[in-house]
């Protein structure tokens, strides 16, 4: 009779589970293995992937920069010295010699005049400057002797008088309010004059039509040279003067209007102007600064 071998579940269980304890023992040394390779490949790469330094971007050693550099200077110092060598030289001018004169003596000739050169320094001669002072009230009695000898045909006229005209308008000016601060200085006086000088005839026949062109001239000297914007016709206009008042400031201003401007900008002219009426004051009277 044969043998009959049977095999409990059991049994197999068993072995099965000693098989899949095996294998699980087994499984980590295979996942040891495949890191360790992974390992010493990424370090293989990171190896490979090393950065090679930059080459020197100046091949040339120091020793060929600095003979290159002196043969550049060299270069340029030749170069230089080449030009100065161009410059034109300076060549002396042959003199013709000394010819025998009948005494016997013989004199070199002078220099050409394009050798000459003076070392003395160049003196400059500036114009001369003429200074001349006045007082107002000097100035006022030379105005004032220049409308009488202007007008002579008015003996009873008198140069103070032409001053007391003056001075009632620009007193009144201020105490009317006009202005802030007395018109007459010697520079309005001169502009004065220049007017005058123009305008007053000879042919004035009455103290009344004298005082009516003197005015005038005034007005338009006040217009002119004066502080304020405007001023009122009542202390210059008389009734003596009424109806050629604007004649005669039209006339004026038509005749004067380029010397009046060059009375301001011209010093010289302002000078000229200046010592004439100076020039106009009566030597035998005395000096009266007021």
């Amino acid at each position: 009779m044969g043998t009959v071998l049977s095999i409990s579940p059991a049994t197999k269980k068993v072995i099965d589970g000693d098989d899949k304890g095996d294998k699980s023992l087994k499984r980590p040394s295979m996942f040891v293995s495949l890191s360790w390779k992974k390992l010493v490949a990424s370090s293989a790469k990171k190896s490979a992937k090393k950065v090679t330094p930059t080459p020197n971007p100046n091949p040339n050693p120091p020793c060929a920069q600095v003979a290159q550099r002196n043969s550049d200077n060299l270069r340029k110092s030749l170069q230089s010295e080449e030009r100065k060598q161009r410059a034109p030289i300076p060549v002396p001018v042959p003199t013709v010699p000394a010819h025998n004169n009948n005494n016997g003596s013989s004199k070199p000739p002078p220099p050409p005049p394009a050798l000459k050169q003076d070392s003395s320094p160049a003196v400059v001669v500036s114009p001369r400057r003429i200074v001349i002072q006045a007082s107002t009230g000097e100035l006022l009695r030379c105005l004032g002797d220049f409308v009488c000898r202007r007008c002579f045909k008015l003996k009873e006229l008198n140069s103070g008088e032409v001053i007391l005209w003056f001075r009632n308008i620009d007193r009144t000016l201020l105490l009317q309010g006009w202005q802030d601060q007395g018109f007459i200085t010697p520079a309005n006086v001169v502009f004065v004059y220049l007017l005058c000088e123009d305008t007053l005839d000879e042919s004035v026949a009455s103290a009344a039509e004298l005082q009516g062109a003197f005015q005038t001239c005034l007005y338009l000297a006040y217009s002119y040279m004066g502080n304020e914007i405007s001023y009122p016709l009542k202390p210059f206009m008389i009734e003596a003067n009424k109806d050629v008042f604007w004649e005669t400031s039209l006339s004026i201003i038509e005749r004067l209007s380029g010397k009046m401007l060059q009375l301001n900008a011209d010093p010289h002219f302002f000078t000229e102007v200046f010592q004439e009426l100076k020039s106009q004051r009566d030597s035998s009277e005395a000096n009266l600064d007021r």
